[in-house]
């Protein structure tokens, strides 16, 4: 048990690092541009809109790794109402902080990585290094013996304790000031974000009241008229066993195949509101078990570094089983393909295929119910078909505990 614990907090440390790693570095993304913004402002005109648009990219990289930035209203672009609004002095604010801490932070993120695996590796190279070169990653030391080419390989493990001790704690220091500065303040009107959060509960009503529609109907249409025909057949057998044994016989019989029809579909039905495949196999296995059944041949590319909310996951496997049925029924496709990433905080889903395209939200493709579906989870669903060309749909949603 102990070791297991163990093993649990190294790969859950390990993991921790490896995700604020990729927020420092995707930090110096935007850390990089904010000095020619800076300039743009001083010397050229328009550099009002070119600050509001890399507060923009700030937010979209900060919800990728946490909570959603909750953008205000648009602020003004002209320089002279610029200079009077709180927004735009607000990002003004970012911009120097991320200049002066996101992008030494963000460097760190870069070479730390490298450093450590420079100096854990160096005694497997030592021997091919030129007498007199530095030994360290820092710049100081030769190594002319064993010893000292171990004692470098201690510095490369000291830059991993860093990495793995340190770095979750520079991705919130880097993170921290666009998510207090970039955010809607207490005074900010909301209405625009209330209407949505509004909206996507409204889907949620609707796919919730559509799948239990689906549910019902499927039981009644179904499951009810075999189990009365079970009960009708099991009736005339009990009426007929003492006067025609043999026509009870038959009776039964045909009672026995109406009862196991009833529990087939009770199965399927049972199955369309929570694949047990998903609990069993994960979204991978579930999606490749979709693949394998689809009338057209799918290619299933899945990496999924941890497992999404349940409720996320049985989603997007309704997704591709609709989507794969639309491409069966309309598309003429010879070929689909699914990819599938979790990245950060969302789960991203991309169904392709070679069909005629032409898909229209309107016309009963199922868009309509995959759209209610994925907004339910306040997620988005962006769906290319130009007529004679392919049609993709890109689904994200986040990902959930």
């Amino acid at each position: 048990m102990a070791t297991t614990d163990v093993k649990s907090l190294v790969v859950g440390t390990a993991t921790t690092a490896a995700a604020a790693l990729g927020q420092l570095v995707s930090g110096l993304g935007t850390a990089v541009l904010t000095p020619f913004v800076l300039l743009w402002l001083v010397l050229a005109p328009g550099g009002v809109r070119v600050l509001h648009a890399l507060a923009g990219m700030e937010r979209t990289r900060l919800a990728r790794w946490g909570p959603e930035v909750i953008a205000p209203a648009p602020p003004p672009a002209r320089l002279r109402a610029a200079l009077t609004d709180p927004t735009t002095r607000r990002e003004l604010r970012w911009l120097l902080r991320h200049l002066a801490v996101g992008l030494p932070l963000g460097l760190l993120g870069f070479v730390l990585p490298a450093v450590a695996v420079r100096d854990t590796a160096f005694p497997l190279y030592w021997p091919l290094a030129p007498t007199d070169a530095t030994a360290t990653s820092i710049g100081i030391g030769n190594a002319h013996s064993w010893p000292d080419a171990l004692a470098v390989a201690l510095l490369g493990v000291g830059w991993i304790a860093i990495i793995l001790g340190l770095t979750p704690a520079m991705a919130r220091l880097q993170a921290n000031p666009g998510r207090r500065l970039l955010s809607a303040g207490p005074d900010a009107d909301l209405s625009l974000r209330i209407a949505e959060l509004t909206a996507t509960r409204a889907a949620a009503l609707d796919a919730h009241a559509v799948e239990l529609r689906r549910i019902e109907r499927s039981l009644h249409d179904g499951t009810q008229n075999r189990i009365v025909t079970v009960t009708v057949l099991l009736g005339a057998a009990r009426r007929m066993v003492a006067r025609d044994p043999a026509g009870a016989d038959e009776l039964l019989e045909r009672a026995q195949s109406a009862a196991e029809q009833a529990l087939a579909e009770l199965r399927t039905v049972s199955r369309s509101i929570l694949p047990p495949v998903l609990a069993d196999r994960g979204l991978a296995g579930a999606l490749t078990g979709l693949a394998a059944e689809s009338a057209v041949p799918c290619k299933v590319d899945v990496e999924m570094d941890r497992r999404c909310a349940a409720s996320v996951e049985a989603t997007a496997y309704f997704v591709v089983a609709e989507a794969l049925t639309n491409i069966a029924k309309h598309s003429g496709a010879g070929e689909a393909a699914i990819t599938v990433r979790a990245t950060g905080p969302h789960l991203l889903l991309r169904i392709t295929d070679d069909g005629r395209g032409g898909a229209d939200e309107s016309g009963g493709s199922g868009l309509t119910g995959i759209r209610n579906r994925v907004a339910a989870h306040d997620g988005t669903l962006r769906v290319t078909s130009p007529v004679g060309g392919p049609t993709v749909l890109e689904v994200e949603l986040p990902c959930g505990a």
